[in-house]
């Protein structure tokens, strides 16, 4: 596949989300051909994944190149604009070179007359970098390269640190695995990965099913994947199973539960022995939910429904543990998904928390009466965190909040007014999470 080509799918991946709504995964799947080859289709990803991650920015230096906004029609061009600045930002490749492929990239989106048009905005970003780029820092949109609106809730949220977290979350994600305890050893599986591949791996104190590879790799060649030793899973989301601490011949519901990351390291602590209920509303990932079961070994009632209609789907026996694994705003993986960063707006974090407050409601007469419940989320917003599960706390007289946590993991939390432990990403290189433990008290 020509190099123009790769960046024409890529510039129609990034339209898809910047237009449609669509995330960056599934405008991936419906642009790119089952053909194409494992290297250009990693091509493709990357440009796609550079231009997404770095659109804020782009988007305030495409009004400086350009002399007037560009027509409906034309708007891929933006796309394939952000395309080809995102290549002019990487060393490894010549920029006469991502300029050449970027203009060519225009006749395969069927729009030939647009070639001049890309060739003298790249042209004059090389010639005026340094004058472009003065102008755009200034904006806080054009540094941390996230909305406005986000800026501001994180600069709220967290004073002391976020020029810090907005900034880390213009990285790569870190490549963290979840080793099972039930088939071989963290130090062991380090081992074979150093001995096999030559792959050096990193560990975080208090997290120990965790490590973190030097370098990422296609989960495929990752020994021992297809025979349940590992699974891949940031060490956030392990924390998880030490919170919730589910043990044998416990009747354990994980509510929202696909696509099962933390289920199965429920099942793997516990040797497969809790008596596991795993809710989720979407049937293509209650698939995968259960794909992963059976690579691991694993057990489970998978249960395809609404979660809050309990009456449709519980039959009626109460549950020692229950994880609310709430929809939320996602900001704490924007590293991973920076397609949030386009699809999220400020009016939908109302509407998220008042959805979070209703489902702790509607789970928690589910919970046994000594019973725990773990609400998680994988946001960075303390409305969405420590502001739902105050309000809970305030208007469920029976509950009260459990604070496990001691040692090394508390050092990677978050020390802050408010019920229970935030991780942000960088100190630890974990994604961004939340978790609050409740427990239902005895009558």
């Amino acid at each position: 596949m020509p190099h123009s080509n790769s960046r024409a799918i890529a510039a129609l991946a990034v339209d898809l989300v910047l237009r449609k709504g669509h995330t960056l995964e599934r405008a991936l799947r419906d642009v790119v051909d089952t053909g194409v080859s494992s290297r250009d289709r990693s091509q493709i990803a990357a440009l796609s994944f550079g231009a997404v991650r770095w659109h804020h920015r782009h988007r305030l230096i495409i009004a400086n190149l350009l002399q007037r906004p560009l027509r409906t029609r034309d708007k891929i061009l933006e796309s394939l604009l952000s395309v080809g600045l995102f290549q002019l930002s990487d060393a490894r490749q010549p920029d006469y070179a991502a300029v050449s492929a970027t203009v060519d990239a225009s006749r395969h989106l069927n729009k030939p007359r647009a070639a001049g048009l890309i060739n003298a905005a790249l042209r004059r970003f090389q010639r005026e970098r340094e004058t472009i780029m003065s102008t755009v820092l200034k904006k806080d949109e054009g540094r941390y390269s996230h909305p406005q609106w986000f800026i501001n809730r994180v600069r709220r949220d967290w004073p002391d640190s976020w020029s810090e977290i907005l900034l880390k979350m213009l990285e790569h994600p870190p490549f963290w695995i979840r080793v099972n305890s039930q088939k071989t050893s963290r130090d062991d599986y380090a081992s074979r990965l150093k001995a096999e591949l030559g792959i050096g791996t990193i560990t975080l104190p208090g997290f120990k099913d965790a490590l973190r590879l030097e370098r990422p790799l296609a989960v495929a060649q990752l020994p021992g994947f297809s025979d349940g030793e590992i699974s891949v899973q940031d060490a956030a989301s392990q924390l998880a199973s030490d919170l919730l601490a589910p043990e044998a011949g416990m009747r354990v519901l994980d509510a929202c539960a696909a696509p099962g990351g933390k289920a199965t390291h429920f099942l793997e602590r516990t040797g497969g022995q809790a008596n596991l209920v795993a809710v989720d509303l979407d049937p293509d990932r209650n698939a995968l939910l259960q794909t992963n079961l059976d690579r691991l070994g694993y057990r489970a009632e998978v249960i395809t429904a609404d979660v809050q209609l309990s009456e449709y789907w519980w039959d009626g026996n109460l549950f020692d543990r229950i994880l609310l694994d709430a929809p939320c705003s996602s900001t704490g993986v924007i590293r991973r998904h920076p397609d949030i960063k386009i699809l999220r707006r400020d009016e939908d974090i109302a509407m998220l928390v008042d959805r979070q407050l209703k489902m702790l409601k509607k789970l928690w007469p589910l919970l046994k009466p000594g019973g725990q419940l773990l609400y998680a989320t994988c946001s960075l917003l303390v409305e969405e965190n420590a502001g739902v599960v105050s309000r809970f706390l305030a208007q469920q007289t029976d509950a009260r909040e459990n604070r496990p946590l001691q040692g090394q993991v508390l050092k990677v939390t978050q020390d802050r007014p408010g019920p229970g432990y935030q991780l942000l990403p960088g100190p630890a290189e974990t994604d961004g999470f939340y978790y609050a433990l409740m427990e239902k008290k005895a009558v």
